[in-house]
């Protein structure tokens, strides 16, 4: 009886750590994945994805990646226009597209390129929210985020019916193991629920 009892607990619990073994070296193909293609200037709208800014309006490493990345992108290809996407978060000051504007003026980025988008707060919403700030005939854009959270945003982009290229970012390494676990859930919901 005592070995029977034993495989009715062994068994869920090798069923239980294949399938997460299983999901873990799936999602970690996908984030992969998300990598490319990488942007050659082909698309005339690159979409700058916000995050964190902390108090004084200071960015974050994560949104301050994302910055030097587009600053980079939109030096390299001067007929691209940047749409910088990113709300005010409850515990931000202002509107993360602000910080993002100030900062690609103060490092010689013309006016004219750069095209606000300040509702959003979730990755879904930069991109639906930048959707509506385009010409309609626009069906390819250009991603600039984090490494890690690019195939969702690529994924998102599809849903609303966006092929898209990607820029990506560093992760900064004190929060590297965290978000790229959190953006394993979040890319399984993309997929299953769309948003």
């Amino acid at each position: 009886m005592k070995k029977k009892m034993r495989w009715i607990v062994l068994i869920p619990l090798v069923v239980i750590v294949s399938s997460l073994i299983g999901i873990w070296v799936l999602t970690s193909n996908w984030l992969e994945s998300g990598q490319n293609p990488k942007a050659d200037g082909t698309n005339q709208y690159a979409i700058v994805l916000g995050a964190k800014v902390k108090k004084g309006n200071i960015p974050s490493f994560a949104l301050q990646y994302r910055l030097e990345a587009a600053l980079a992108y939109a030096q390299k290809y001067t007929h691209v226009k940047l749409v910088l996407s990113g709300g005010r978060g409850p515990d931000e000051d202002i509107e993360e597209a602000v910080v993002m504007r100030d900062f690609l003026l103060e490092n010689g980025i013309a006016e004219d390129r750069l095209i606000l988008e300040d509702k959003a707060t979730s990755t879904y919403e930069n991109l639906l929210f930048s959707q509506e700030l385009l010409p309609s005939n626009i069906d390819s854009v250009t991603l600039i985020t984090s490494d890690y959270h690019l195939q969702r945003s690529k994924v998102l982009a599809s849903k609303i019916g966006w092929k898209s290229d990607v820029v990506a970012a560093k992760t900064p390494k004190v929060v590297e193991l965290k978000v790229r676990t959190r953006e394993r859930v979040a890319l399984l919901k993309a997929y299953i629920l769309g948003n």
